[in-house]
Parts: structure tokens; sequence; C-alpha cells
């Protein structure tokens, strides 16, 4: 059956009075603290029916009613207000990114960041590589066998590797080979530079071709096979200011499951353009992570997504709160990478 708007300002207010307190509600507590402009009793009868419908549960022997997962997810649909960032809060994600470094300073700021204001477990994703561009190539000679290849991306992020030459080569070779890898390869998006790198061994003098077809296998290592993904983790102590209620008991199993790069990958690598995704309890693919809840973006320069990031806790968590905050932050971070 549908819930009348009653019922649901009851399911509101049990929601935000539960996130408020941890304590199961009560039917005199929610006429109390909410101008419900009802009677206990209708309170009471709208609750029987909210938890016959399956939004909100009975954790014990106790008067008071707490929201099922079924709950929150009508909270989050339809039911929560759009809670604006406050200045301060705002001034502070400002202060915080704005002496941020390199893309190592970033991230750490980032994910400490949100942590902070959400008070939840924050996770952020390293620009991927295979979301990024070709900013720069340099070639640094070493000796006359050996160069050191470094890949600067777009996105601030930065790839070195050793190229051990077959054939001693000149100074002015290098920079042959580096204008040349520069030109056919500058602005390319990673994905799309195999066919590239492949061809640059028949652009070369035969003299250059022993060095380049080194160089070419090193760059297609670089640039395409090695796709190793990096995940900041911020904010793991914040999991025990729970109640009793919350995780069901044992923070062991998502503790376990947050040392898993590929599990927090899964959580927020898997982002599409302007979405935030509320991934609460059940709805989250990953066992360990049924008593939490997940809320996640993308995040990029302009309208180009590198990475994601979220953060994860209860779920009992102050859903307008989060979000908007995950959005911000999200925001802020394409702000300076769009600016760097």
């Amino acid at each position: 059956m549908g819930l009348d708007d009653r019922k649901l300002d009851v399911l509101r207010a049990i929601v935000e009075d539960y996130v408020a307190t941890q304590e199961p509600v009560g039917s005199k507590a929610l006429v109390e603290r909410h101008q419900l402009g009802v009677s206990p009793a209708t309170v009471r009868n709208d609750m029987a029916v909210l938890e016959e419908e399956g939004y909100i549960r009975q954790p014990h022997t106790s008067a008071g009613r707490v929201p099922t997962d079924r709950g929150y997810r009508l909270f989050v649909d339809r039911l929560s207000r759009v809670k604006p960032l406050t200045p301060a809060e705002r001034r502070a994600i400002e202060r915080f990114m704005i002496g941020a470094v390199d893309l190592d300073d970033v991230v750490h700021r980032t994910v400490r960041l949100l942590a902070q204001l959400t008070r939840q477990v924050a996770v952020v994703q390293y620009p991927s590589l295979a979301r990024s561009s070709v900013r720069h190539l340099e070639l640094v000679p070493i000796s006359t066998t050996r160069l050191m290849l470094v890949m600067i991306a777009d996105t601030g992020r930065v790839e070195q590797r050793l190229v051990e030459l077959p054939t001693p080569i000149t100074a002015d070779d290098v920079t042959d080979l580096r204008r040349l890898v520069n030109e056919r390869l500058g602005g390319r998006r990673l994905a799309d530079t195999p066919p590239l790198v492949q061809a640059l061994v028949d652009e070369v003098t035969p003299g250059l071709c022993p060095a380049m077809t080194t160089l070419a296998t090193v760059l297609l290592e670089t640039l395409v096979e090695r796709h190793e993904e990096r995940i900041a983790l911020a904010g793991t102590a914040n999991l025990t200011r729970g109640g009793l209620l919350d995780f069901q008991g044992s923070l062991r199993p998502i503790l376990e499951a947050l040392e898993e790069e590929v599990i927090l990958l899964k959580l927020i690598g898997e982002v599409e353009p302007n979405t935030l995704q509320v991934r609460i309890g059940d709805e989250n693919e990953i066992d360990n992570l049924r008593a939490t809840s997940v809320v996640s973006t993308g995040y990029g320069p302009g309208t180009t997504i590198v990475g994601g990031l979220g953060v994860l806790g209860p779920t009992r968590m102050d859903y307008p709160g989060t979000i908007a905050t995950v959005r911000a932050v999200a925001r802020y971070v394409g702000d300076v990478l769009a600016q760097n």
C-alpha cells in the first residue's frame, strides 16, 4: 500500500531522531519533538503500519522503533531535505585544499577532510591512469645506455620507469626521441596510445631503431599495461563512535573488508559522471559491508571523471549532511585538479 503524507512525516521524524540520538524512537517522544499535529495514539497507529510495511522495526523489547534499510532508502529517495553546507564548512574545505603541493598531497588532504567533516570512514581513489591523458613525457639521460622515462598525466599523476638501452645514444638522440614521443602522444588518452606507441618505431632513423624499440616497450608498460589503482583511507576509528545497534554488534568483518583494496575500489571506483550513489545495508554487494551505508561519487577536472571518492559508515547515517559534504568535496577537488 502507498503511505500517506502523515505516515511519511512520521517516518522522516523517526529517521532524524534515531540518527541524532542513537536511541530507538517512541510515539510519545515523536509527538513532543515534532509538530505532527496528531495524538500519540494516532502516531502509534501510523508506526504500526510502517512496521507492517517493513520501514521500521522493534530492535528489542523497548517501546521504541528504529528504521530498516527499506525505511532509510525511502528517506533518502523521497523524504530527506537538501542540507547545504554551512559557511564555516565551506571555508574549512577551501582552506584545507588551498595549500596542496602535488597530487599525493591533494589525495591525502581530501581523504582526511572527508573523514573529519562526515565523521565516517573516507575513501579516495587516486586519479585512475585508465581515465587519464598524457600531459608530458620526459626522457632524462642517466648514462649513454640508460634513460629515466617520466610520464606526467593531466591529473598530476606521475609514473617513472628506467629504460636500459641496447646501444649507446647521444644527447642529441635523446632530444629527438623526446620531441617525437611528445608530438605523437602528448594530449592523448592513455587508453588510446598503444597503436601510436607501436608506430613510433617506424618513424625514427635506422640508427635510433633499437633505442626506440626498447623505449616503446617501456612506454606500453607505463601507459597501458600497469594500471595499478591506488586508494587512500582515513577515519577508520570513526566506526567505533556509534551505538550498540550499529554494525549488528561486530566491527571485525567491516575492518577486514576495508583492508582489501579490491573491495574499496569496487565501493567507490565504479562511478558514473554526474551521479552520486547511496548504497544502504543489503544493497551493498559485499557481504561484510551489509551493515553499512556507502555514499560515493566521481571527481575530476571539469566534466572529466578521473577517480571516485566517498564515505562508509553505519546505516544510521546523517544522509542529507553526508551527501552534501561528499558532493562539495568532490567539486572542490575537481577545481583543484583543473587549476593545476
